[in-house]
């Protein structure tokens, strides 16, 4: 039995990971509210007051395993927001999980680190950081995990970051509700038809390769995690689409227009400081309109990581809980 930190608990995937580990392990978890601290309780874990600006090396005292899930991942928001979450937050949890003796860190990132608008076509962890991304949460993300994996120490403190992509599956609250959303109010439409090739992780998947990096790894690494299929965004967001009982139709625009319209709503929005969110942002409307498939082999070499749930079942599955 390990004693775990778990950071983001409250979450889609840190929830999934803390239920998880907390049939077998003795499971902290960061709670910044009593709506947190609720979540936690449920999940069989024990809460610890504390946020990623205010936590002490006290508190991780004969902490085994530090797992950093929480992150500012809004679809908008001011740069200094998602810098002090994802990057500054990182770097002082880094610094109290080594004050305080803390064996093992992993770090739950994104293949968005490696993300500036391109086509990502079977990558694999050799793909290189570009130096820098006009996205805040691609940028942000990329300064974390870097400082991640700088800090490994062999043998003493080892950290790993997994690379989930488009994380989806019971209890997500944000991609199914937001295609729901679009669809409900007439907004939805495909980018170029949805054409585009996509990876996925279902949030299963994402826990399996977190329970397996507890104690495999090699530190200092990054790890790509995603189902074992590949399909385009049209048949994964219509399947998708379908657990939740709605059709997205066939209405398709250019990225060739959406792209720079989304660019030019942003400066908008930010010349008039509106804080809602803009129709399209420039990073959804990206992700959206570029192929992005990628080889985990690494993850099955290093963390013995093999996926739990094909996307069929994990679809069916949510069909039937709706």
């Amino acid at each position: 039995m390990k004693k775990i930190f778990i950071t983001g608990a409250s979450g889609f995937i840190g929830g999934a990971i803390a239920r998880r580990l907390a049939d077998a392990h003795w499971v902290l978890a960061m709670a910044r509210s009593p709506q947190s601290s609720a979540k936690i309780k449920a999940l069989g874990a024990r809460p610890l007051a504390c946020t990623l600006e205010t936590i002490e090396a006290g508190l991780l005292k004969e902490v085994d395993v530090v797992i950093h899930c929480a992150a500012f991942v809004e679809p908008w928001g001011r740069f200094k927001d998602f810098q002090s979450a994802n990057v500054e937050g990182t770097r002082r949890l880094l610094e109290m999980a080594q004050k305080a003796g803390v064996k093992r860190f992993i770090h739950v990132s994104t293949e968005a680190v490696l993300f500036y608008g391109q086509d990502m076509i079977d990558i694999d962890e050799s793909y290189p950081y570009p130096d820098s991304s006009p996205f805040p949460y691609s940028e942000t993300k990329r300064q974390a995990e870097q400082l991640v994996l700088r800090a490994n120490i062999p043998g003493k403190f080892e950290t790993i970051a997994l690379r989930p992509r488009l994380v989806w599956g019971p209890g997500d609250e944000t991609i199914l509700a937001n295609l729901v959303e679009m669809v409900d109010k007439g907004r939805f439409r495909w980018i170029d038809g949805g054409d585009y090739l996509t990876s996925s992780c279902h949030v299963a998947n994402c826990v399996e390769a977190t329970v397996q990096a507890l104690d495999r790894g090699t530190g200092g690494e990054a790890y790509f995690v995603v189902d074992k299929e590949t399909s385009t965004m049209r048949d994964f967001l219509t399947q998708l689409l379908a657990t939740a009982g709605r059709v997205p139709g066939d209405k398709s625009m250019s990225s060739n227009i959406v792209r720079p319209a989304a660019w030019l709503l942003e400066m908008i929005w930010k010349l008039f400081r509106i804080s809602k969110k803009p129709p399209v942002t420039r990073f959804s409307a990206a992700i959206m309109s570029a192929h992005c498939t990628i080889d985990s082999d690494k993850a099955y070499l290093d963390l013995g990581y093999r996926p739990v749930i094909t996307v069929e079942e994990g679809m069916r599955q949510l069909k039937e809980k709706r």
